[in-house]
């Protein structure tokens, strides 16, 4: 178990290499173009990728919903995440962005509560207050201008983590697909829309980076799948904050960025609140559904499907 353990690890590790990746093509990408155009083209050229990852549904049908209501709020927090992030990662330094969003597990413990009745003790709770404290001291509000680009990462976190409830909410009760195709569509029409206000001709260059980002969130989705069926879930999650030393050393590298004291001590605070929680759901007790565990964590981008539903497409753990 324990060399299973220390594989999902290292595939999880290698996972969120790649995905940091992927943020930084993202922020390289938004110093020249709008993060809308960014994700639209990023968007039509994930969809051969999808496509050919679609092709093992086993299941025939159409993008009929079962849940209709469900997923139309899946899909409008999908897309409005894919946007906020997207402009999130084009403006703040990547270590902010990343302490911000890694306030995921505290919202998806707070939301689990009223979506999938799940009872949350005090030591969770505690977690929690202690999280959205480290959340105040990066955003240090009143001592530093928050910006559009902090509230589009407070978004993507909020947003994010109400999409991945919900589809651990459905269950096996949507097909794949459903879940898939309608928040890509959603956010090829509204990120369409957009090139009318804002349009920037990009070089080829720039459209194969775009198509690289697509790429490495499914490379990414997979490996991950595969760390989670090589070593047990509360081994692995974890390994999402990893991507603060991607985002430390690419910012110092790329875009000559810093990280202050201040922003260190609420990224130390958030992190230690976020693995807490995943303990405490890891030994049982109130926790019925392990929502921070199973949701995976990673926020969505809309240009990969999540993982959880690439997991129902590739089958059962072998």
């Amino acid at each position: 178990m324990a060399a299973n353990n220390l594989r999902g690890a290292a595939l999880a590790l290698l996972a969120m290499g790649i995905y940091a990746t992927h943020d930084v093509v993202i922020k390289a990408l938004g110093s020249s173009y709008p993060p809308l155009q960014i994700l639209f083209f990023s968007s039509l050229l994930s969809f051969p990728l999808v496509t050919l990852v679609l092709l093992r549904d086993p299941n025939p049908g159409t993008l009929r919903a079962a849940n209709p209501g469900w997923v139309a709020l899946r899909t409008v927090c999908a897309v409005l995440g894919g946007m906020t992030g997207f402009y999130a990662f084009s403006t703040l330094p990547l270590a902010q962005v990343y302490a911000i969003l890694f306030s995921m597990p505290l919202l998806i413990t707070v939301l689990s509560i009223p979506l999938l009745g799940e009872k949350v003790g005090r030591h969770r709770w505690f977690a929690v207050a202690l999280g959205l404290i480290g959340v105040l001291i990066v955003l240090r509000p009143g001592t530093q201008a928050l910006s559009a680009g902090h509230l589009a990462a407070l978004l993507a976190a909020l947003t994010g983590a109400t999409a991945a409830v919900i589809i651990r909410k459905l269950g096996g009760t949507e097909r794949p697909m459903v879940l898939m195709m309608w928040p890509m569509l959603a956010n090829f029409a509204v990120t369409g829309a957009s090139l009318g206000f804002a349009y920037q001709p990009m070089t080829a260059g720039a459209l194969a980076l775009s198509g690289a980002i697509a790429a490495m969130g499914l490379v990414a989705g997979f490996l991950l799948i595969l760390a989670y069926r090589a070593g047990e879930a509360a081994m692995v999650a974890p390994m999402q904050y990893s991507q603060i030393l991607w985002a430390t050393a690419y910012g110092w590298f790329l875009f000559g960025e810093s990280v202050d004291l201040p922003t260190i001590v609420g990224i130390v605070v958030i992190v230690s609140s976020g693995v807490y929680i995943v303990w405490r759901e890891r030994r049982g007790g109130n926790s019925a559904n392990s929502p921070v565990i199973e949701t995976r964590m990673r926020s969505e981008t809309v240009t990969a499907p999540k993982t959880t539903i690439l997991q129902r497409l590739w089958g059962p753990r072998g």
